[in-house]
């Protein structure tokens, strides 16, 4: 099963997460700490309302997301 994020996508996909699925709940986020791209990826280290840290990765080769908690 692949992660789940939801975000805001303008002229290329995932330019900003606004929610994950996590343990069977939609949490919001509320923060974007930093943000950074690797040679296949773009990474994100967010805040979410109900005050849980996370580190979202979108690897753009695979199309695929995947959430460290913090």
């Amino acid at each position: 099963m692949t992660d789940r994020v939801e975000c805001y996508s303008g002229y290329q996909y995932a330019e900003k997460p606004r929610a994950l699925q996590w343990q069977g709940q939609t949490l919001e986020i509320t923060e974007i700490k930093a943000e950074w791209r690797t040679p296949v990826s773009h990474c994100f280290r967010v805040l979410t309302q109900a005050g849980l840290w996370f580190e979202l990765s979108y690897n753009e080769i695979d199309n695929q997301w995947t959430i460290h908690p913090l």
